[in-house]
């Protein structure tokens, strides 16, 4: 072309679904693959209860189903969503106030490209790569990040955010993803006070991604954004998704907190519905299908039966990983992901497993270019020897080295057979070039 016309990011590429295409090409060659990049629980071998398929049988019944909805949403959905929203006190919202959208990276994309390219959203570091990457597109320059600690259980650097936002004045908001993804990591209610505190202090408006928020466990809680915002201007991100499970439906929505308190918020939220307009509308039948969902007699037993599983593996995978050398873990508490932390310091290029063939061999060397970052190296052998297919913490904006892996495996047994056997390749690898 006559001239370069594309946005360019950082060049980061979207490794929970980048690497399924070499983990394709190794199932080609008769490895069985065990897949803990994505989470997705029916890949995981969920089954969807009766009562759920009956209710979608009784939402397909209704011809509505197949029409477009308003813009915003289902005026039933929206309206139900905000009664329960108020049940709980705090900010206040009317139907008006919510904006379904087709997924949550849907949601996040266009939150996203409605800010100015020379305004910022902080991100905690690491964040997910959904959220990095809409930042990025909007402006193509890196993010301010502020770091959460995985020596200090992944608490987040409230002293380091403060400075950053006081600091760099192309900074509009400030992103929380509670619980976390990827660490697993549920902010106790002091530090969301205090991430509100510098919000107000500062003039921002606040973005909580809530999409775990039912999916806490070993203990702790955290109250919703709903609860502690006060009047500082704010949206929640929820979904659907991941609490049926449906994630196929794609279906998230966004709750607005004090509209009207503040001009260029209001400005904001307009953009984004504006280019909600130009879609016309979210898909329809998900949308009626959740007030039928959640009213339903089984859906909380349902949500506690899975929250306590995912409980039963963080568990187990905590109990084998801590006393194995070379990394660091911490519990997950919620959301279903639990996150493994290198020693950098003992991590080179030179580390390798042994490869079932030459030929598995030389395609795995054939992904991993000099730059490869240590723990991309160490995923893709593991995925090599092992057919564990896991993500490298890197690939969520962090230069700590790791891996994620999911808490979806309906099999305990397996799980425990999985986690054990990346805790002895974990070894392996590091020795290997001793």
């Amino acid at each position: 072309m006559r001239t370069d016309f594309a946005i360019t990011g950082s060049g980061l590429t979207y490794e929970i679904r980048n690497i399924v295409g070499v983990a394709n090409f190794l199932q080609s060659k008769g490895m069985k693959i065990f897949w803990e990049n994505i989470g997705d629980p029916v890949e995981k071998g969920e089954h969807i209860p009766e009562w759920v398929k009956d209710v979608l049988k009784e939402v397909i019944d209704d011809d509505k189903s197949f029409a477009y909805s308003p813009t915003k949403g289902m005026d039933v959905t929206r309206e139900y969503l905000a009664q329960k929203t108020n049940a709980r006190g705090g900010a206040q919202i009317t139907k008006d106030d919510i904006l379904f959208f087709n997924g949550l990276g849907d949601a996040i994309a266009r939150s996203y490209s409605a800010i100015r390219v020379d305004s910022r959203i902080i991100l905690p570091e690491p964040t997910y790569s959904t959220h990095f990457m809409a930042e990025v597109m909007h402006a193509s320059f890196p993010p301010n990040t502020y770091r959460m600690n995985p020596y200090n259980n992944w608490q987040p650097d409230m002293a380091e955010l403060e400075r950053k936002v006081k600091s760099h004045k192309s900074i509009v908001g400030i992103l929380v993803i509670n619980p976390d993804n990827p660490t697993g990591y549920v902010y106790p209610e002091e530090q969301l006070r205090e991430v509100i505190r510098i919000a107000k202090q500062y003039d921002l408006f606040v973005v909580f991604d809530e999409i775990y928020h039912n999916m806490i466990y070993n203990g702790r809680s955290t109250p919703y954004l709903s609860e502690i915002i006060g009047d500082v201007p704010g949206i929640s991100m929820r979904s659907l998704s991941k609490e049926v499970p449906w994630p196929g439906a794609r279906c998230a929505w966004m709750e607005v907190y004090n509209a009207g308190k503040d001009p260029a918020f209001d400005r904001y939220i307009q953009a984004i519905f504006q280019q909600k307009m130009a879609e016309v509308c979210s898909t329809t039948m998900p949308q009626l299908a959740i007030p039928k969902l959640m009213e339903h007699p089984e859906y909380g037993k349902y949500l506690a039966d899975r929250v306590r599983h995912y409980e039963k593996l963080a568990g187990i995978a905590y109990n084998i990983f801590k006393d194995v050398p070379y990394i660091v873990v911490n519990r997950s508490n919620g959301a279903f992901y639990f996150t493994v932390v290198f020693n950098e310091a003992v991590m080179n290029s030179r580390q390798r497993l042994q490869m079932p063939s030459d030929e598995v061999r030389a395609f795995i060397d054939g992904r991993l270019n000099g730059n490869a970052e240590h723990d991309k190296r160490f995923v893709y052998n593991l995925l090599g020897a092992t057919g564990i297919c896991v993500v490298p913490l890197t690939s969520f904006f962090t230069s700590i080295p790791g891996f994620r892996m999911t808490l979806l495996d309906k099999n305990v047994d397996s799980f425990e057979e999985h986690v054990k056997t990346i805790a002895a390749k974990v070894v392996e690898y590091i020795e290997s070039s001793k």
